[in-house]
């Protein structure tokens, strides 16, 4: 890393010393703050929301929360910065400069650039949001910065050309980052898939070689082996509602992980509103079944290990069936998406309902107890070589974002010199969304 040749002392929080021929500037003088509100014409714009990976196009009909009017949603211009400047220290990104013109909720403060780069404040403010380096001027319980003391704030600011350089050598080594994160994402992609065949294949075929085979009368399921039994789910689950423990931790049902202990404090999973008074959510024991009714057509369900409540919309059951290892790999496998998908109702794909009296007519594949424990066994321990693999992926993806954060920290505090660095012609490759949906989304406020 090449160093400048000299610095000079600033007094900020986060950077206490900046190039000597850079200089201090308030955010005054470079945000113009707008206001400006869509009210009854909402219908002409698109809707944006503030993610991780920056200012996304909102698929309005693949779920998720929305107001039922857009009426006081603030007007975003492509190139206008959006900052969101109160529960700052929960919500993972609080900073995104817009590629889009559209729309986004009222709650975010929406800023015109002036005299500056847009990409260089941009990657600044990126870096500060990284450490969460403004906590200093957090106030009051929400963790907000006002206004009129956000614009004030100073940031340094090196010549134009000197802006664009950084932002030229910024963009470049990012894209080169990215590539790396995508090629890792997309083996991931490959072992899931992998994963999944496995365990597909192993809860339709069993363990045993060369077993005959019948049709199973379910073009999903296919040929079964010939000795193995299938029932209704009506048979084994048993609809429960117990409420008035809103002392008990509360759980949530994601349809990567099944049923998970759901973290109150975290801005980022909370996306959905959670009551004061939890008294009405569902008493949810372990070894439960539990199903989150507007996602089942996506896997959202599964067996509880904890004791815990989920929202008065969830369904939950006893199970009547001994083996309920077996139970939660069949019907979390990806077999069963489609007969939940098949038994849920709605006009918006993400809005999907589960109907409870169809989907108590999905049939269960039932081989003998001992082939049962066979097939969980042979389940664990394959997946087990999967999973090693993606956490493996998923480490190395962690390392290649804590790189990509320490050099645009490196590179727009003045730690590092790129004055001078040739960047090659290159096509900018962006760090794919791999599954950012509305869950992602930090802008409901």
């Amino acid at each position: 890393m090449i160093n400048y040749p000299a610095y000079k002392s600033v007094n900020l929080h986060w950077l206490k010393e900046i190039p000597t021929h850079w200089n201090l500037q308030r955010n005054k003088n470079i945000f113009t703050e707008l206001k400006n509100e869509v009210g009854s014409n909402s219908g002409d714009y698109v809707l944006l929301s503030l993610t991780l990976k920056g200012v996304i196009l909102r698929d309005m009909e693949g779920g998720g929360k929305f107001p039922q009017r857009f009426d006081k949603y603030k007007i975003v211009q492509k190139g206008n910065m959006i900052f969101c400047l109160f529960d700052m220290d929960e919500t993972p990104r609080t900073v995104g400069l817009s590629g889009y013109d559209g729309m986004i909720t009222g709650a975010y403060t929406i800023m015109k650039i002036n005299n500056i780069n847009p990409g260089y404040v941009y990657y600044y403010y990126l870096a500060l949001d990284n450490i969460k380096a403004l906590k200093p001027f957090y106030t009051g319980l929400r963790k907000t910065i006002s206004i009129n003391t956000f614009q004030n704030i100073k940031l340094p600011i090196p010549s134009y050309l000197e802006q664009e350089q950084i932002v030229y050598y910024l963009d470049w080594k990012i894209s080169r980052i990215n590539q790396l994160i995508n090629i890792k994402q997309k083996e991931i992609k490959v072992i899931d898939s992998l994963k999944h065949s496995m365990v597909n294949h192993v809860i339709l075929k069993g363990t045993s070689k060369d077993v005959d085979m019948k049709y199973s009368g379910e073009k999903w399921l296919g040929d079964i082996p010939v000795h193995w039994n299938i029932i209704k789910l009506r048979q084994i689950l048993n609809p429960i509602s117990v409420k008035g423990h809103p002392e008990l931790p509360l759980l949530s049902v994601i349809r990567e992980q099944g049923v998970v202990i759901r973290d109150v404090k975290d801005v980022y999973s909370n996306h959905n509103f959670i009551p004061d008074d939890l008294s009405g959510y569902k008493m949810v024991r372990k070894g439960q079944f539990v199903i989150n009714k507007m996602k089942a057509w996506q896997g959202s369900y599964g067996i509880s290990k904890y004791i815990g409540i989920v929202s008065p919309a969830y369904f939950v059951f006893n199970v009547m069936y001994d083996n309920l290892e077996y139970f939660h790999y069949v019907i979390r496998s990806k077999l069963y998406v489609n007969f939940f998908a098949q038994a849920s109702d709605g006009i918006r794909v993400g809005q999907w309902d589960l109907q409870m009296n169809r989907m108590k007519d999905i049939p269960f594949i039932v081989p003998p107890k001992e082939e049962q424990v066979s097939i969980v066994n042979d389940i664990k321990k394959n997946l087990s070589k999967y999973d090693r693999i993606i956490e493996k992926l998923f480490a190395e993806i962690e390392n290649l974002q804590e790189l990509k954060a320490r050099l645009i920290s490196d590179v727009v505090t003045g730690k590092m010199d790129v004055r001078d660095i040739v960047i090659p012609e290159y096509d900018y490759v962006e760090e794919e969304n791999n599954g950012v949906e509305a869950e992602d989304a930090v802008d409901e406020k």
